[in-house]
Parts: structure tokens; sequence; C-alpha cells
């Protein structure tokens, strides 16, 4: 017999939908982030200003970084079977590192995997930097999940921000990656110059194909000393506004969600240098939450396409309670239109949701 969590719970019907609406990442939970801003990258691309998005400063070079965060993982107690724990290179293009520097990340990897102080490991790279050389170093040191700065698919847009290689190798580096054995994440990049909200959701159709473990979705923004910056001020570039990315991506997480692929980051992490530094783009403090929000409408409007009845009751996890209503409760009139009014709604223990007529 299945339990509720809430007394007020309507019974079971036999006419309903279940449907997902998230879903988390079946990874280590903690994960420490080795940011490496610049480094190995063949250009600087238009949009990009990792040194302060990222709050990382290389002029020192390397090694105290490296020293700073072996230190600070063998200070944290053994990672125990309920606690995993992740070391993650980002930033830069790990693969195309001068060899002895990425030698020297990933004989600490090997350290701190011996010392017992992570589980896993990841990189960050570009998709014209792989070979099967890299692909056999990486996976002799525990490297596991190789996420791939993608950006798009569409060559159109490749190009017009200058990312120096085409759709079909973006494509071939991530079955590259499959096939080499190791885990997929894919990083893209809405609202970069010649893209479209309706490229953008083929891009996303396109990488849920390929059925990677993760995805990130990072709206295009314009930091100042940038290039995009330049060609913001020659009205060259228009960034999309915070409704049609919230359009856009909400539509684009709610596929994720019927997928089952965890979408782990949803906007650029806040940084003070790096925040103060964007002219323009979709920058919100809630943008991921107003995302989610837009996904669960459209998720809840598919199932009830799907279920062909006006519903009666819906029921969502409690994580929804958060954010399903949106900013100042500016969605109560779209749930309303759809004959969703709070006291039809319901938050339950479970994690996906139902729809019932």
């Amino acid at each position: 017999m299945r339990k509720y969590f809430c007394p007020e719970t309507p019974p079971p019907s036999e006419r309903s939908i279940i449907f997902e609406i998230g879903t988390r990442q079946k990874r280590a939970k903690s994960i420490r982030p080795v940011f490496l801003p610049f480094s190995g990258c063949p250009m600087h691309c238009v949009y990009c200003a990792q040194d302060r998005q990222t709050g990382t400063n290389l002029s020192g070079g390397l090694s105290p970084l490296l020293a700073e965060t072996e230190k600070a993982m063998l200070a944290l107690p053994p990672c125990a079977e309920e606690t995993p724990r992740e070391l993650a290179f980002y930033g830069g293009t790990f693969t195309a590192l001068p060899a002895e520097e990425r030698r020297a990340c990933l004989s600490m990897l090997d350290r701190l995997r011996e010392a017992g102080r992570i589980t896993h490991a990841r990189c960050s790279t570009r998709p014209d930097a792989l070979s099967p050389a890299i692909f056999g170093e990486l996976n002799a040191h525990g490297i596991d999940l190789i996420e791939l700065g993608i950006q798009s698919f569409d060559t159109a847009a490749l190009s017009a921000s200058r990312r120096g290689y085409d759709g079909a190798t973006a494509l071939r580096a991530c079955r590259m990656v499959l096939e080499a054995g190791f885990e997929l994440g894919i990083q893209l990049l809405p609202g970069m110059p010649g893209s479209s909200p309706d490229v953008f959701i083929k891009d996303a159709e396109q990488a849920l194909a390929l059925k990677p473990s993760c995805l990130r979705f990072y709206p295009c923004l314009v930091p100042a000393g940038t290039v995009l910056a330049r060609w913001l001020e020659e009205g060259r570039y228009s960034p999309w506004s915070l409704e049609e990315t919230v359009s856009t991506l909400g539509r684009a997480l709610a596929m994720a969600w019927q997928e089952k692929t965890p979408v782990i980051r949803l906007s650029v992490a806040p940084e003070p240098a790096f925040d103060a530094a964007v002219l323009a783009g979709p920058r919100h403090p809630a943008l991921g939450a107003l995302i989610q929000a837009e996904a669960l409408i459209v998720s809840v409007q598919e199932a009830i396409k799907t279920l062909g009845l006006p519903p009666q009751a819906l029921l969502l996890p409690r994580s929804c309670q958060g954010f399903m209503y949106g900013e100042h409760g500016m969605l109560k009139a779209r749930w309303a239109a759809l004959g969703l009014t709070p006291e039809r709604i319901f938050f339950t223990g479970g994690e996906k949701a139902e729809l019932r007529a």
C-alpha cells in the first residue's frame, strides 16, 4: 500500500500519470574543485573571463595551488562508503595542459586516492583536445568523468563564437569519450553569439540523445574586457533577456528530467569579482530556481496533454515547494489557469510527480 506523508492527500486514482520532475547525479556528494583558468587553452573565447569567474589567479604558477589543495584534502577525514568525495579539475583545457603540469595534477590525484581522501575524479576540456593517448593517461590515474565544453553542436554558432571547431567535431568528441569508457558530461552555452532559442533546444536534444551522465547550462553573459563586451558596445551582439532565458532553459530542463539526465548547473556560480564585471546578460540571484519553476510548469502541461482530462490533483515532491510559484508568487496565475489552485496541489516525500484526473 502506498504511504503518503500529507494526511490531506487524496486517495489514488485510476486516471493518473506519474512523471519525472528532476533527478540527482548518483556520484560523489562532495566535490573539491581545482580551478585552472585559461590553462592549456589555445585561445581566449570571445565570452570568457575564467579568472574572475572562478576567483582563481595562477600568476604564482600551478604548484602553490596544488600544494594548497592537497593540504586541505589531507586534513579531511578519509572517505567512507556513505560519504564519497570527488576531485574535479575545472576551467582551462585540462587535456591540453603542458605534459609536466598535467602529470603534477594527476600525481596529486593519485596520492589523494591512495590516502583515501577521494573516490571519484573528473576533468573538463575542449572537444578538439582528445586523443587515445590522453584517454589512456586519464584512465591510468583514475579520471572517470570527462566534461566537454561543447557550448553548441551548431556549426554556425560555433563559428560566430570563434570556438575553433565545428559541430561534427563536437559530436565526435562526445562519442569518443563514451567509447573510451568514461562517463560524459556536456556543457552548453545558451545565448552565445550565433545561437537562438531554437538552436539551443536542438543542442539540448542532441546532448540528451548521447545519454550523458550530466549536463550543465551556462547562460551566456558579457564580462568586461572580453571580445563579447566590445561586440556589445558595437551593437554586434545582443544577450538573451531574462524572460527568454528562463523560458528556453525551462523547456530544456523539462526535457532532461524526462530523460533522467541530471542538469547540475543552470547558471554561472556567484563570484563577486565576476558579478562586478558582468555588463549584460541574464544574471539573476535565483536564476536556477526560476528555470526549475518553468520546467515544472512545462512538465505538468505535457502531463495534462497526455492524460487528456482536466486535472483534479497534483502530487509533488516536497523539494518543489521552494520554487514552484516563482519569484514573489508570480506563477500562481499560470498554475490556476491549468486548473491547479493551491488546494489541489499536495507535497509528498517521493521523487516523482503524479497528476490525477
